[in-house]
């Protein structure tokens, strides 16, 4: 009988979300940037030249995106180029977010990762409903199959119902691996102060202009986690 390992603690982080060339400017000039930035490399794909020069300048670690259009990704990129996106910039990452449901497609990406000491994020986003708890519990079970470092999970947070859910899955001790989590919609903004103070590892917030309906503005989010 094997016995199940213990949780490794994360300090909660604010991530500075990056998807415009104005984020990128507004990223590199912050004098208190946040913990880590997410490059959307799915938004800034047109600009991927410039985006090479400029990385070295932002004064936080990153994670590298190229999101999936089924659940939400920009610019409708093929499997292969987003593949190729995330290669690109793998080696100037500490963090690598792959969507669940692409884990097995993209598995020499987060062998890859796993190689040059690139963390794994695996996520699912739900821009519809929150699915049920065992629902929950069995996605975090299979991103850990998969070998996630972190498991990522935004889901529509219109109502009170799906937002306790959210909360009750991040708090739940039978999820053995670090949760990031956030809620997109009515109670979006609301969600992600609640859930961050709840345990959340990463915490993601606009820098610029919001592109998701509830994510908060960086500094709201920073204001609020200090008090």
């Amino acid at each position: 009988m094997t016995t199940r390992q213990p949780v490794k603690k994360m300090t909660r982080q604010i991530v500075g979300v990056i998807t415009s060339p104005a984020d990128l400017r507004f990223a590199i000039a912050m004098p208190e940037p946040p913990h880590l930035f997410e490059l959307r490399v799915d938004h800034l794909c047109t600009i991927i030249d410039q985006l090479k020069r400029k990385i070295h300048k932002l004064r936080a670690p990153i994670i590298i995106t190229a999101r999936d259009p089924r659940e939400g990704g920009a610019n409708n990129l093929s499997r292969k180029e987003r593949q190729e996106l995330l290669l690109r910039f793998l080696p100037r990452a500490k963090y690598v977010d792959v969507e669940l449901r692409s884990a097995r497609a993209f598995k020499t990406l987060l062998a890859s990762a796993r190689k040059q000491n690139v963390r794994r994020i695996l996520s699912f986003h739900d821009f519809k409903s929150t699915p049920s708890p065992r629902g929950l519990l069995a996605k975090a079970a299979l991103a850990k199959v998969q070998g996630a470092d972190i498991f990522k999970i935004a889901t529509r947070t219109d109502t009170p119902a799906q937002l306790a859910r959210l909360i009750d899955f991040v708090t739940d001790k039978d999820v053995d691996l670090p949760v990031s989590a956030m809620g997109i919609g009515k109670l979006g903004a609301i969600s992600r102060l609640l859930l961050a103070r709840c345990g959340s590892v990463l915490n993601y917030a606009a820098l610029h202009h919001s592109q998701i309906e509830g994510q908060t503005p960086i500094d709201v989010l920073r204001s609020a986690l200090r008090r």
